[in-house]
């Protein structure tokens, strides 16, 4: 079992790599050019800029129990479909029950986005995202 991590935009890379040292856990981050990610004591692996390339990187390496942490709702389709565990940097484990909603979701904002609407975007992250996110991965491999 592996960790990958689609660390483009990721903000609980250390906190992953934190919590996978403690269950001793292989942790790889992939990202693109534009936002390299060099962590002690995990594999980086860096793909060139361009759309979903890291993504597409990630399901080519992602084997079944592997754990996928992304806030990419396609790319935690993808791995599910792979029978991966995919979680969200605020504590969601994406299942087969829930996917179906968020990618409606997804489908709803980029048609707002064509329309020339805007969606509200993030708040700033805080502090109980950190620790729902901690909770639920600690959770999982605990659960291994």
């Amino acid at each position: 079992m592996n960790i990958l991590i689609d660390a483009d935009g990721c903000p609980v890379v250390d906190l992953t790599l934190q919590i996978a040292k403690q269950f001793g856990v292989p942790v790889t981050i992939l990202c693109d050019t534009a936002h390299q990610i060099e962590r002690e004591g995990a594999q980086t692996l860096v793909f060139d800029k361009g759309a979903d390339s890291v993504d597409f990187a990630l399901v080519n390496r992602v084997k079944p129990g592997d754990i996928v942490v992304t806030q990419d709702y396609g790319l935690a389709s993808m791995c599910l479909a792979k029978r991966a565990r995919v979680l969200n940097q605020n504590g969601l484990e994406y299942t087969a029950d829930n996917m179906e909603a968020l990618m409606l979701r997804r489908y709803e904002n980029k048609k707002l986005l064509r329309a020339g609407k805007h969606p509200k975007g993030s708040a700033k992250r805080t502090k109980e995202q950190d620790e729902a996110f901690v909770t639920t991965l600690t959770d999982v491999l605990a659960s291994i």
